[in-house]
């Protein structure tokens, strides 16, 4: 069976299962499917150029701890969990957490535009728009990373950032009115 057929014939729950059971091709399998989005968390949550290592040892850590999966959520909710988590450590050692998650978010979002007036507008609303994340406290920022830069679910975001359901809704509520807020102080701008 071809790699790609393989990847798509089996789910989740079934890949886990059998990898519990020493299965490395399965593990392959689910490596395949989550390195992409486990990725894009790290570079979104701040890893910027550390992203390939913190999903490397992420992976690692999901597999030595499959044992600890209760399947309650994904698997893709479960590892970026872990993702997070070691960008937090990232950032603990290294003692960088200012400005990492927003250069990336940036750089992913510079798209050409055919108009030279348009682009030069929308990469000033992204600058302003970057700058405002910037001034929003860490826990503020995460929340709204999850839940619009990497366009997780409540439920996902609850469990990638290790915080009840609720809590994530009431902080996600609170972080964008603030964002808002400093939106709408800035002159010239529709928040």
């Amino acid at each position: 069976m071809a790699r790609l057929e393989r990847t798509t014939a089996l789910d989740d729950a079934t890949a886990v299962a059998r990898a519990r059971d020493g299965d490395l091709e399965a593990y392959e399998i689910l490596v395949d499917r989550y390195t992409v989005p486990a990725h894009r968390a790290a570079v979104l949550l701040g890893a910027g150029s550390d992203a390939d290592d913190v999903v490397q040892e992420s992976l690692v850590k999901a597999y030595r701890q499959l044992s600890r999966y209760r399947g309650d959520s994904g698997f893709k909710a479960w590892l970026l969990a872990i993702v997070a988590n070691e960008t937090r450590n990232l950032h603990r050692s290294r003692g960088r957490r200012d400005g990492l998650v927003l250069r990336a978010a940036a750089r992913a979002a510079n798209e050409p535009a055919p108009d030279p007036a348009e682009s030069a507008m929308a990469a000033e609303r992204r600058r302003l728009l970057v700058d405002q994340l910037r001034r929003l406290h860490d826990r503020d920022r995460e929340v709204l990373v999850c839940r619009y830069l990497l366009d997780l679910s409540e439920a996902e975001t609850a469990v990638t950032l290790g915080l009840p359901k609720g809590t994530v809704k009431s902080r996600t509520a609170r972080a964008l009115a603030k964002l808002r807020e400093h939106l709408s102080g800035e002159e010239g701008t529709d928040a």
